[in-house]
């Protein structure tokens, strides 16, 4: 059976740049087995498959793959995906449309407001379908986590930012480290992460304050620690949680708080997340994660339905 794939570039406008996605079509009769095996054949960070929406208001079930295992959420995949499904719905487009995309995912339903433009990439944003809270999980010293990271001591922490673990449908450890040459020359040890930590070793998000790009608001770097990635080019998930971090730390006032996340830049994959927090009193009461995505490849697959060994 052939079946329709697409390969997109996301969190960018331009090819060959941000994070990719292979979105595979018509996946309903796929086991989850078989799905496994084919992002492992893709060998990018996620693969998307596209299945019938239980609801019928809904646009599609999605089921997100990384090449070591599913996972119940992650950002690039449903900007992605939603970019993807509105081109397809609306095909070229002469003047610029805004289209509304919900997913069935397992964290739950997400909804995704996608702008069409015949002049520019397709430009995904979606509310998180959880808001990001702590985890109980203590981790290692800053000398530890610095002997971790390949760096100093002095290098893990700027301002009052401290060491956390947040979640938003992921969990992550957000390391704050002092400005760009701490974040570029982090080189994650995973074994010696695993062994500081044990059995609750989380991805490691480290980030800073210092930007390559004025526009931006942090630089960020996530390492993998078992989904099968190693480096990821750009993290919706990790974003969406990082909105916790930042409401501990930097307090935001009541409002709309705008924030552009670059990630990706020591990969040669450079991508921007952008990031809003709406803030009521003191409470994070919404998190929204958008950017583009652009189609690089598309071509189909000849497998049958179940791939179980």
């Amino acid at each position: 059976m052939k079946r329709r794939y697409v390969v997109l570039d996301v969190f960018t406008s331009r090819p060959l740049e941000g994070n990719p996605l292979a979105v595979v079509l018509d996946a309903d009769d796929l086991d989850t087995a078989g799905m496994q095996r084919i992002a492992r054949e893709f060998n990018l960070s996620e693969t998307v498959f596209v299945r019938r929406a239980a609801h019928p208001s809904h646009s599609a079930e999605i089921r997100i793959f990384t090449p070591g295992r599913e996972l119940p959420f992650a950002g690039h995949p449903t900007v992605g995906t939603a970019a993807l499904l509105a081109e397809e719905r609306f095909g070229d487009v002469a003047k610029a449309i805004d289209a509304v995309v919900v997913l069935e995912e397992q964290v739950g339903v997400v909804r995704a407001a996608v702008r069409l433009d015949p002049n520019r990439a397709t430009y995904a944003e979606f509310d998180a379908p959880r808001l990001p809270h702590p985890l109980a999980v203590e981790l290692p010293s800053k000398g530890e986590i610095a002997g971790a990271l390949g760096l100093d001591a002095a290098d893990v922490g700027f301002e009052n930012h401290m060491p956390c673990a947040f979640e938003a449908g992921v969990p992550f450890a957000f390391l704050p480290l002092a400005g760009l040459d701490a974040v570029r020359r982090a080189r994650l040890d995973v074994a010696t992460w695993k062994k500081l930590c044990g059995d609750t070793a989380l991805p490691v998000y480290v980030y800073c304050r210092e930007t390559v790009n004025h526009a931006s608001t942090f630089h960020a770097r996530m390492f993998d620690v078992g989904f099968g990635i190693g480096e990821d080019p750009a993290t919706g998930s990790a974003a969406a949680a990082f909105a916790g971090v930042v409401q501990r730390f930097d307090l935001p006032t009541k409002g709309s708080h705008h924030m552009r996340i670059e990630q990706g830049f020591e990969m040669g994959r450079p991508s921007l997340i952008d990031l809003t927090l709406e803030v009521d009193g003191r409470e994070l009461v919404a998190v929204r994660i958008g950017g583009a995505a652009v189609r690089v490849a598309e071509g189909t697959l000849d497998v049958s339905a179940s791939l179980t060994p």
